[in-house]
């Protein structure tokens, strides 16, 4: 089975965003607006269209069996209104994740996004996490180091304002995917410096602080093949160094994972040289932030299944693990 550990709901019908956005001019007019839930107009039949002529299509065609499913990042948007306004939004994204993985349940698992706002109590998401996990059967969340859409706000993953949350994943041992939103920040992009950067600094931020230690058995995966990490792997291990830290793989390496959202052969071969493949999960995040043809290939940029088939330093067995065995080791909730 090959696994792909990072999908977003990038095809949702137009009754999504006709709610979001009646939401939004709502707050719009009026900051402190209190939401109400209420009803998201979308068709079984309509989810139906979406996924099959998109991610089902893909999955066919390039050979992978089961995307872990997750609302659309970059509409995740928690710096939109208040706490309320990302409550209601994001319960409904994670009801919406429930019915495709109800439609499709060989095709697609659940994995839910948190109902985060700047500078507000983590209580909220940790309720809606037991929700999600304990009610709908979600394996996993997505978990967002920057709520302010990149003015960086709130305090580093290692503070203890995040501990309540991950007590709660290490009871329920779901992992964390590490995944900010959109940018409001002028200076950055969202799915290229924004992304990427956050990345790097939630590694970091891990790096330097007892979570670890603290939780034992937490687990994160930190998409896009985390960013910068693996490149400068030499300068963590050698900063770790210098601040006492001890050996880098040691510190992090039981806890932080890898997927392999990278778009060409040669960052996929320099990741399966740095980062032990036991720390790598497969992922495309197809039709997603690039999904384009690469001309120097002939194929989608996104068709990551390709390169980990022609990575040279990989036997069966690595191939494997990267594809199906890491995933279940680190989504312990895995159904299939």
């Amino acid at each position: 089975m090959i696994i792909d550990c990072h999908g977003h709901y990038t095809t949702t019908p137009p009754g999504v965003a006709a709610w979001r956005d009646a939401q939004k001019e709502a707050v719009a007019a009026n900051p402190d607006h209190i939401s109400e839930k209420g009803m998201m107009t979308v068709t079984d039949d309509e989810i139906r269209e979406s996924i099959e002529g998109n991610q089902l299509r893909v999955q066919q065609e390039r050979g992978t069996d089961v995307t872990v499913f997750s609302p659309r990042a970059s509409w995740m948007g928690h710096h939109v209104g208040n706490a309320i306004t990302s409550q209601a939004w994001t319960e409904h994204c994670n009801d919406l994740i429930r019915r495709v993985c109800n439609l499709f349940p060989n095709n697609f698992v659940p994995v839910c996004q948190l109902p985060q706002s700047p500078q507000t109590p983590i209580e909220t998401s940790i309720a809606e996490l037991r929700r999600c996990v304990e009610e709908m059967g979600f394996i996993g969340c997505n978990l967002n180091p920057d709520p302010s859409g990149g003015y960086w706000k709130d305090v580093p993953l290692g503070d203890k304002y995040w501990y309540p949350l991950y007590e709660l994943m290490c009871e329920l041992d779901v992992p964390a995917m590490i995944h900010v939103s959109g940018a409001c920040h002028p200076a950055m992009h969202t799915t290229s410096s924004y992304y990427l950067g956050a990345d790097t600094t939630a590694f970091v931020h891990f790096m330097m602080s007892n979570v670890f230690t603290d939780f034992p058995s937490i687990k994160f995966i930190i998409p896009h093949g985390g960013g910068a990490v693996p490149y400068h792997w030499g300068r963590f291990r050698g900063m770790a160094q210098d601040m006492g830290l001890g050996d880098l793989n040691e510190r992090v390496l039981g806890n932080i994972f890898f997927d392999t959202c990278v778009y060409h052969q040669d960052g996929i071969d320099m990741l399966t040289k740095v980062i032990p493949v036991e720390n790598i999960l497969f992922a495309s995040e197809m039709i997603g932030a690039v999904r384009g043809i690469d001309p120097k290939s002939g194929h989608y940029y996104d068709d990551t299944k390709r390169y980990i088939d022609a990575t040279p330093n990989l036997d069966d067995a690595a191939r494997k693990l990267i594809f199906e065995g890491n995933s279940r080791r680190v989504f312990s909730r895995f159904p299939l």
